[in-house]
């Protein structure tokens, strides 16, 4: 279980301190599949860098399983279970993505089970199983390979920053696929920063964070009805057709 105690974050401007998020509580209980979602600049990306250990709190506390994380940095926190897949991924000059699926499941992988955590994000295995990951592949591409990567490490909780950004319409239809077998599979927690309707729509429970503070939290069938304006969310942008 994650839970997140009043936890503050604020930044230097030159205005002075600025809240980017101010007394944040939330949990997470163990199996959940926790969509996070509010307008841009509300500070849902800084709220799952703090859970992941890429930033600090200014304030507060974070225990997953009972402990006391609030002090730990990312490689810590991923030794206990914790993955995070960037918004923006990073690349890699000399790595094969044979080398970085394998480096997040520890351990040597069979050919058959690795080129289907490839297929399961809809990349062609043998196009791409020793290929680098550098400049030569999309943003898109490098998200997919982030995910496969992720799936292969089947962490306890599993935070996902904006997984639809810079990928099209089919992958986000593979996309959605990939999240419900997680669930089924792996039975961990996932948590996901999102605007998008679909992943919404298949989510536990939604949380609303706007202004640094969550202005709503509950099942899906309680806060996503009332997200909806003349049947659209009103902060969900339309994904690109391929």
């Amino acid at each position: 279980m994650l839970e997140l105690k009043h936890i503050s974050v604020d930044v230097a401007g030159e205005d002075g301190e600025k809240g980017i998020l101010k007394n944040v509580n939330l949990t997470v209980d163990d199996g959940k599949f926790v969509v996070i979602t509010g307008p841009n600049g509300g500070g849902k990306s800084t709220l799952a860098k703090v859970v992941a250990g890429i930033n600090p709190p200014t304030e507060g506390q974070i225990f997953f399983d009972g402990q006391d994380i609030t002090g730990l940095g990312i490689t810590e926190r991923a030794k206990l279970g914790i993955s995070f897949a960037f918004q923006q991924p990073v690349r890699f000059k000399g790595i094969t993505v044979r080398d970085m699926v394998e480096l997040a499941a520890g351990e040597k992988i069979e050919e058959e089970q690795l080129c289907g955590y490839l297929r399961d994000v809809g990349l062609c295995a043998k196009d791409y199983i020793d290929r680098e990951i550098n400049a030569s592949l999309s943003g898109g591409e490098i998200k997919r390979i982030e995910i496969a990567m992720v799936m292969a490490r089947k962490t306890r909780l599993t935070i996902f920053d904006e997984p639809e950004a810079g990928i099209d319409l089919w992958s986000f239809n593979n996309l959605i696929d990939v999240f419900q077998r997680m669930r089924r599979e792996i039975r961990g927690s996932i948590v996901i920063i999102s605007h998008q309707e679909r992943i919404l729509g298949i989510a536990d429970e939604i949380v609303v964070l706007s202004g640094g503070v969550i202005t709503a939290h509950g099942p899906r069938d309680e806060i996503l009805p009332t997200l909806l304006g003349d049947d659209k969310c009103q902060f969900c942008p339309k994904l690109e057709e391929a």
